[in-house]
């Protein structure tokens, strides 16, 4: 079956209209993000320049100006929280790279490829420092412990993750539990901290941090599913990744389920043991397609996207409500 075929046509979604109303607030994050990543020890602003500026949607700092400009905001106070949450991903972005051993990232050569794990290592963690200071220059405590906040659960995220690694016994709670917290939390708390610079109600900043965690599970359960019926190009990073690194995602989950005991041996050597051969991620692929389990990963998806749409009730309907809309339809409708 044919990647194409693979993964069930859905309404497809774009984020033109927001980008069009956000792109005088994403030039000025774009200034502030080519500002501060500067350093006098060269490495740093390569090495960041090398996977900032790779092509990204820049997703997460978009929605903290554009959930700041749907609740009311009249002023540039959301662009340097929108500055920090992009160092914050990128950050973490550095970090998966070297404990996945990666060898993409956005379609390019992954960093520690080229300058070494250390480097690497590093240089996210002067972007983290590089975040909180931005934070700091708001003047906005709610925002610091918000993305403060986001900062932890993402680490916490990274060790779950890794401690479960390869276990094909995983819960799909735990796995909700890990995507939630590496994927998700960054969302919400990009949302959430647009809402907070716009001094919104607390009742129109709950629902702006649930539309970002739906919308970040919605996002991350596509890509998942995207690892076995899309292809690298659609990824940004090689497709089949997750299944030689071991990752024990939902479309694996519900394979391996599904296909019951005359398989288990077959997912516990290339899961479990990691014991893997060029045919093997062909037939998990066949396998995961074959028992519904892609479908069924894309369906979930689906449901987290109306659950995301569903949180902006709080607000009118204007520009900026139908972009974040149209923003979690994107999210499930991205194919190969």
């Amino acid at each position: 079956m044919d990647a194409a075929r693979a993964i069930p046509a859905r309404p497809v979604g774009s984020i033109d209209g927001l980008a069009h109303l956000t792109a005088s607030d994403m030039a000025g994050v774009d200034v502030l993000i080519l500002d501060r990543m500067q350093s006098p020890v060269s490495v740093i602003p390569a090495l960041a320049d090398h996977i900032i500026e790779a092509g990204g949607k820049r997703l997460r700092p978009l929605l903290t100006v554009a959930a700041a400009r749907l609740a009311g905001a009249k002023d540039a106070a959301a662009l340097k929280l929108a500055a920090a949450v992009e160092f914050i991903h990128t950050a973490t972005l550095l970090h998966d790279d070297v404990v996945d051993a990666s060898n993409l990232r956005r379609g390019k050569v992954a960093a520690h490829l080229i300058w070494g794990a250390p480097s690497s290592v590093l240089v996210g963690d002067f972007l983290f420092a590089r975040a909180f200071e931005l934070m700091v220059e708001t003047g906005s405590m709610r925002a610091m412990e918000i993305l403060a906040r986001a900062s932890r659960v993402i680490a916490e995220g990274e060790v779950l993750q890794l401690s479960r690694a390869r276990d094909i016994n995983l819960s799909r709670q735990t796995y909700l539990d890990i995507i939630s917290a590496k994927t998700a939390e960054l969302f919400a708390a990009a949302a959430e901290a647009g809402a907070v610079a716009a001094r919104a109600s607390s009742q129109r900043c709950a629902a702006l941090r649930s539309y970002g965690l739906n919308l970040g599970l919605a996002f991350q359960l596509t890509d998942d599913a995207l690892d076995y019926g899309g292809s690298t190009e659609a990824l940004g990073k090689n497709a089949g990744d997750d299944f030689r690194e071991g990752k024990a995602t939902l479309p694996l989950l519900l394979a391996i389920k599904r296909t019951g005991p005359s398989h288990r041996d077959f997912w516990d050597r290339v899961i479990g043991r990691r014991e893997q051969a060029e045919p093997d991620f062909k037939r998990a692929r066949e396998l995961i397609i074959g028992s519904g389990a892609l479908e069924e990963t894309l369906q979930s998806a689906a449901t987290y996207a109306d659950l995301a749409k569903a949180a902006l009730d709080e607000f009118p309907d204007n520009a900026h409500r139908q972009g974040l809309e149209a923003l979690a339809d994107f999210a499930v409708s991205r194919r190969a």
